[in-house]
């Protein structure tokens, strides 16, 4: 079994961020950002759990939803991910994507 501990903790503090951040960083890039890795990590878990399958792109629905947009998308790839490298490499795209928020 995959430990998806660091996942969980590193969207768990992005998340975080982005709920303590005052509307003006979001509206700037913050929200902008944090959409974009949602969307990638649900494009992520949809490849692994329906290979082949065109995957769903997760709709915008607004600023201050995007805290639980990336919290779902990760659940959903943390469920898929069959590697400790995967789990790396997911942890690594949400610390980048953090810092690109700034947050």
């Amino acid at each position: 079994m995959v430990d998806t501990t660091p996942l969980t903790q590193a969207v768990d503090h992005f998340a975080d961020r982005l709920r303590a951040a005052p509307q003006s960083r979001l509206q700037r890039s913050a929200a902008a950002e944090a959409l974009a890795m949602a969307r990638e990590l649900s494009r992520w878990a949809q490849a692994l759990e329906e290979p082949g399958s065109e995957p769903r792109e997760m709709p915008d629905a607004g600023m201050f939803a995007v805290a639980d947009q990336i919290l779902v998308a990760a659940h959903d790839l943390a469920v898929a991910v069959r590697s400790d490298e995967q789990v790396a490499e997911a942890v690594r795209l949400v610390e980048e994507a953090r810092q690109r928020a700034g947050v």
